[in-house]
């Protein structure tokens, strides 16, 4: 009863936004994918606990001390480890592994942690997840990244080409398209691999220009100029006039995923 107390308490405190002096923050992502939604509600409330103490660059220091309080025993912090969501370190702290993806910290507020050689043995992903290596990395860490859109100084030269030209990031969020997050990011990249860089930005702006800003109608602009053509005009349907241009709809077939491989990758599984 007081474990699962005490995961109310958080769950509904992260709902509200209160009651989090240092605004600590999870990512949907994460808390709302199968691996952790498949862990007891016992564990779930240590992983809520922990990630609350923990520091800017999401260490713990006293993870024994915290599974007293909210009653935890080891079996929960086992799964835990099992599962990735915490990395260990044999001087008995402990890093939330995705703590890049949970939480933005600006760099006037951003205060290193005091366990610099533990952080010398982790590896920032692209997915902005921890690694931990034997070895000490050259990488540093500590620059503090937003998990929900293209901050400023992650931007940086990629705001603009070579040409003076928008990227397509840019142009995505400028557009109106919606906010950038890392699923969008993985995804334009993916087009921008298969289609280059320059058809992307053309086929926003077509989309665009038809009132229709989402991805899938991007993604079905692309198909048919890769079919027949660059800039190659759009077949003409007469069930097309059915819906208006802002409806969203459209007659491209949209973009599979595998989401079991998505989850692993985001989750760091796929080492």
């Amino acid at each position: 009863m007081h474990i699962r107390k005490s995961w109310l308490w958080v769950l509904d405190h992260f709902k509200r936004g209160e009651g989090m002096a240092e605004r600590r923050m999870f990512a949907k992502t994460i808390i709302d994918s199968d691996a952790f939604l498949d862990m007891s509600l016992s564990t779930q409330a240590l992983y809520f606990h922990l990630s609350m103490r923990a520091d800017d660059d999401g260490f713990v220091n006293n993870p024994k001390k915290i599974q007293r309080m909210i009653g935890s025993g080891d079996d929960e912090m086992k799964m835990l480890i099992a599962k990735k969501f915490i990395i260990p370190f044999d001087s008995g702290v402990c890093v939330i592994k995705h703590w890049r993806i949970h939480n933005y910290i600006q760099k006037d507020r951003y205060k290193e942690t005091v366990y610099k050689e533990e952080k010398s043995h982790l590896l920032l992903k692209d997915n902005k997840s921890y690694k931990y290596m034997d070895t000490p990395c050259i990488q540093d860490v500590s620059i503090p990244e937003t998990q929900v859109r293209i901050g400023k100084d992650r931007i940086g030269k990629d705001r603009i080409d070579k040409n003076n030209n928008k990227s397509s990031l840019l142009l995505f969020e400028e557009l109106g398209f919606g906010s950038i997050s890392p699923i969008i990011v993985e995804d334009i990249k993916l087009l921008e691999k298969e289609y280059t860089e320059t058809w992307v930005i053309e086929a926003l702006k077509e989309a665009n220009a038809a009132g229709v800003r989402n991805l899938k109608y991007v993604i079905g602009i692309l198909k048919n100029w890769k079919s027949k053509g660059f800039k190659a005009e759009k077949p003409q349907n007469k069930q097309q006039n059915k819906y208006s241009k802002t409806s969203g709809f459209n007659n491209f077939e949209p973009r599979e995923y595998d989401y079991d491989s998505l989850e692993k990758k985001l989750l760091g599984w796929e080492d």
